[in-house]
Order: C-alpha cells, then structure tokens, then sequence
C-alpha cells in the first residue's frame, strides 16, 4: 500500500497505535487479539469479525468503529464503512459530552493536589470554571456529527470552550 511501512505487513505506526486501544479493551483473549494483529497485515475478514466482537463488548468505542470502517472501506464496502464512521463520529460526540459533565466531579477533590496542573482559581471561582465546563458540554452536544462540515463547524465552538477554561484556569 503506498504511504505504509512495509516493516509490519505494510502498515505504519499509525495503525499500530490506533489498534493499540483495541487490544488493551481484548485484553488477553488471544483470538481477538490475533484477529486485530489481521488488520495490520491485511487479513480483512477476521479484522472486521475482531473489530465488531470489540464493539459487541463497548459500542461506543469510537476507534474500534474508525477501523472496522477502514476495512470495510478496503473490502469495497462503501456504504458499511460510511455507516460505521458516523457511528464513530457520533460515539466520539456522546464521549465529549460525557467528558465535559465529568469536569468538575475530577477537579473538586484537587485543591490540594501537589500534581494539580490547575491555577487555584478553579476553587475559589468554582461556579464560573463548572460554567465552563457546562459550556464545553453545550458545545458538544451542538455538534452536527452527520456530515464532516458540521463536525468542522462544531469543532470551532469546541476549541473555544476549550480554550476559555484553560486560559482562565489552566496553570503554566
């Protein structure tokens, strides 16, 4: 394949990371593990058996879908792999917004973290940084994930939510 290392069944360091994820949800199952390590070398239809066992398990994990979309693309089918994208951009939607809820239950036991890479403002301005992290939320579930135009202009409200919060909060 062009582009690819041929130092791996022709797959590059890419792929390898992106797999990494799926192995460690599979943990020691040697099958399942075995049949992903198919995708990297090529072996289409065991991959696409793994990558669909996988999200069996957690179908909500967005890059086991972004594969299996890969080799259903590289099997020729088109309109599979456009459904398990969406499917991923949509799981990867639902992540954000459960990431951003989850903002303030991480940061309210911090305050005296010695790890913490917080300004202490997220304490003592407490309702405004959970202000921030509800608008990250709202942000997210705006996001048209049904077309990679909506997803582009949703990003924008995203980066910015994003970026309110770690300039008002985020220590150097």
């Amino acid at each position: 394949m062009p582009g690819r290392s041929p130092a791996v069944g022709g797959a590059g360091y890419g792929d390898a990371v992106m797999l990494s994820g799926l192995v460690d949800l599979v943990g020691s199952e040697p099958v399942l593990a075995e049949a992903i390590a198919d995708a990297v070398l090529g072996r289409l239809d065991p991959a696409v058996e793994a990558y669909r066992a996988a999200l069996a398990l957690r179908p909500d994990f967005a890059d086991a879908r972004v594969n299996l979309g890969s080799c259903l693309l590289m099997q020729g089918r088109l309109e599979d792999a456009e459904r398990e994208y969406a499917a991923a951009a949509e799981a990867a939607k639902q992540q954000l917004i459960a990431n951003a809820a989850d903002i303030p239950v991480k940061f309210q036991n911090n305050a005296t973290d010695p790890e913490a890479h917080a300004k202490p403002e997220v304490w003592t301005s407490w309702d405004d940084f959970a202000a921030k992290a509800a608008a990250l939320g709202a942000a997210a579930a705006a996001l048209d994930a049904s077309s990679l135009d909506g997803i582009k202009a949703g990003m924008g409200a995203i980066g910015g939510a994003c970026k309110d919060c770690h300039m008002a909060y985020k220590a150097s």
